[in-house]
């Protein structure tokens, strides 16, 4: 058996995030929920996550700050930021992916935690490695 998938979900308003908690639970995933980022900074510090799950709107700093501070802590793992879209102003968002709360049904966003969450760094197994440069081969 597969072990579950750590998904770390920030949201302020506690309702929001028992229904998210409970959506996610039902569906494989291990939560560990946090109100506040510092809660979330604390415990993207101390343990495994695999995914972050933030909202816009958060008490003490927005959840684009949360997420620009948590890039700092562990770039790898991958972040989704639900919130109103901001007006096109060309700003460019740090989180992976950006869902419209409004908009964004629970399959929808099951399907994209399934497929970030699924997705690896680094090359492909099977692909090929590309060629060492000439100074690196030489050197080993």
């Amino acid at each position: 058996m597969r072990p579950k998938k750590i998904i770390l979900c920030v949201n302020g308003n506690e309702q929001e995030l028992s229904v998210l908690k409970f959506t996610l639970t039902t569906n494989g995933y291990k939560v560990v929920p946090a109100v506040t980022g510092q809660e979330a900074m604390s415990a993207l510090g101390s343990m495994q996550i695999d995914l972050v799950l933030t909202e816009m709107n958060l008490p003490q700093m927005s959840g684009e700050q949360l997420v620009q501070r948590l890039k700092k802590i562990a770039a790898h793992v991958p972040m989704i930021l639900l919130g109103d879209p901001q007006p096109a102003g060309g700003e460019i968002h740090v989180a992976d992916a950006m869902l419209a709360k409004k908009n964004c049904t629970s399959m929808e966003l099951l399907e994209r935690i399934k497929t970030m969450s699924a997705r690896k760094r680094g090359p492909r197994k099977g692909s090929l490695r590309p060629a060492q440069p000439p100074a690196l081969a030489q050197a080993s």
